[in-house]
């Protein structure tokens, strides 16, 4: 087991709560995210935090991030690749053009520039590998209405999740993913009030502590480097998913 990581998304909800779970199980942790504010309330306390604020979308920015991690402690084990958002709501013909590509150039290509300085640095260092966890989603297996964008960058991030698992097998560096379905976060607020259905109707849903992610993705990163996961579904019981539309 490493101990050096990189959260992207760390200052709210899903990435906070891994961060801090990483945390105080004594990992050293790099916390990544555009606003230095919340970045810093999730380091409160913690003297192994280091915060960093990133653009995931800009390749400068990334690498900067990774030559911070590596000017502090020279190596990272993990990357929990989390940064995302839900991005247009609607048909596909009323999704506008330019919130496409912000959705694709952060939940993927962001993905993707981290994947990338973080598998070089992997690469690199000696002892040689580490390993990258990828926030999927439900909706890389199946869409909600009106996620064209959503949906097909998470889709997208299991082919990147697969090719990366792949391509880092000689080089000791395994890449899974975790699909989250309805943890209770602020991004997530209104799945309980309320979400559209694949029949149109509208309906809550459950949700789950995001407690139980952050215990998940902390098993994954106490894994040996001989052992690998390569897609965990964690969803709250009862949620459409199975049968969803």
């Amino acid at each position: 087991m490493g101990d050096v990581v990189v959260v992207t998304g760390a200052g709210t909800g899903i990435g906070r709560a891994v961060a801090a779970a990483l945390l105080g199980a004594g990992f050293r942790v790099a916390l990544a995210g555009r606003r230095p504010e919340p970045l810093d309330e999730t380091a409160a306390g913690h003297p192994s935090a280091l915060v960093v604020p990133t653009d995931v979308t800009d390749e400068g920015s990334v690498d900067a991030l990774f030559a911070a991690v590596h000017e502090r402690w020279g190596r990272v084990d993990l990357l929990f690749n989390n940064a995302g958002g839900f991005g247009p709501s609607g048909l596909v013909d009323e999704i506008d053009v330019a919130a496409w590509r912000a959705t694709v150039d952060v939940n993927l290509t962001g993905s993707f520039l981290c994947a990338r300085a973080a598998f070089g640095a992997m690469r690199a260092q000696r002892p040689q590998g580490g390993r990258i966890i990828n926030n999927g989603s439900i909706s890389a297996h199946v869409p909600r209405p009106g996620s064209a964008a959503y949906t097909a960058t998470k889709h997208a991030i299991t082919g990147l999740t697969k090719s990366l698992s792949l391509d880092g097998r000689p080089f000791a560096i395994m890449c899974g993913q975790i699909d989250i379905g309805n943890a209770a976060t602020e991004m997530t607020a209104g799945i309980a009030t309320g979400a559209r259905q694949a029949d149109g109707s509208i309906r809550p849903e459950p949700t789950f502590d995001v407690a139980h992610v952050a215990d998940a993705v902390l098993a994954m990163a106490r894994l040996p480097l001989g052992v690998t996961v390569p897609s965990m579904t964690i969803a709250a019981a009862g949620m459409p998913f199975v049968g969803r539309g």
